[in-house]
């Protein structure tokens, strides 16, 4: 069996240095929702604080299987998932969720997978956060940092 030895940044790179965490309040959508149209009293909205992890790497974002149930997130449909390793599998994609970073906050889907929330790039876009991997942290956009701005054209 031939060993591998890694050079120390690959080691650094491999051991999560550079990896970003961050606090994601998600909320049930439909919940939220309901509460909001509700005449008279208020509906229970189910939401949850974790600690994400921004995958700069991935479109779309994750989130686990006990994190959905806790959340009472449906699956809407199926989607193929591509895996680092070049795996393909139908994965489940959830009801809308609410997500809220950093004081900003915006509404999308996600892959229904893995043991950890993952934060993709179409939510960093629509939050207009920027992942600063050499200093571990998100930022706001330094164009516009006290609130996203959505760039069309």
């Amino acid at each position: 069996m031939r060993r591998i030895t890694l050079d120390a940044p690959a080691r650094d790179i491999i051991g999560g240095m550079g990896e970003i965490r961050e606090k994601v309040r998600l909320t049930n959508m439909a919940d939220w929702l309901a509460s909001k149209a509700a005449k008279r009293g208020k509906r229970k909205v189910r939401s949850i604080e974790v600690e994400g992890v921004i995958d700069t790497g991935a479109v779309m974002s994750v989130v686990p299987v006990h994190v959905a149930q806790k959340l009472g997130i449906g699956i809407r449909t199926q989607r193929m998932a591509k895996y680092a390793d070049g795996r393909t599998e139908s994965v489940g994609v959830t009801d809308p969720v609410l997500f809220e970073i950093m004081g900003r906050d915006t509404v999308e889907e996600a892959l229904i997978l893995g043991d950890e929330v993952l934060i993709g790039q179409t939510v960093l876009e629509k939050l207009d956060l920027l992942a600063d991997c050499a200093g571990r942290r998100l930022a706001p956009h330094p164009d516009r940092p006290n609130q996203p701005v959505a760039v069309v054209r």
